[in-house]
């Protein structure tokens, strides 16, 4: 079955900087600097990324990190940790905004 999501898509990403080569090249730059190891070791960077990939509902960046979790040293169990922290933390940000909700309310009279 077709779906809009095409995982051989993921092997065309570099394709992005075909119209915009300066902008790329900052871009991928950037990038891999943001993944060497540094005060975080490059597999902790992994599972933050593979986290934030879940939270912002990624397909392409999850089998990237996925991948990239595995080959840095990380196990299934520590993966789906992370995920679950990405997890709470979205539940807990959509619950915070309840506040405005009974904000409103409040200011309505109810």
């Amino acid at each position: 079955m077709d779906t809009y999501y095409n995982p051989a898509d993921l092997d065309k990403f570099s394709d992005i900087g075909e119209d915009a080569p300066e902008l790329w090249k900052k871009f991928s730059d950037w990038y891999g600097t943001a993944f060497q190891e540094g005060a975080l070791s490059e597999r902790e960077k992994a599972l933050i990324a593979l986290a934030v990939s879940h939270a912002i509902q990624c397909p392409y960046c999850i089998d990237a990190y996925s991948q990239a979790s595995l080959e840095k040293g990380s196990n299934p169990e520590q993966m789906m940790e992370a995920i679950h922290v990405a997890a709470a933390i979205r539940g807990g940000a959509s619950l915070v905004h309840g506040v405005q909700m009974k904000n409103v309310v409040k200011k309505l009279g109810f």
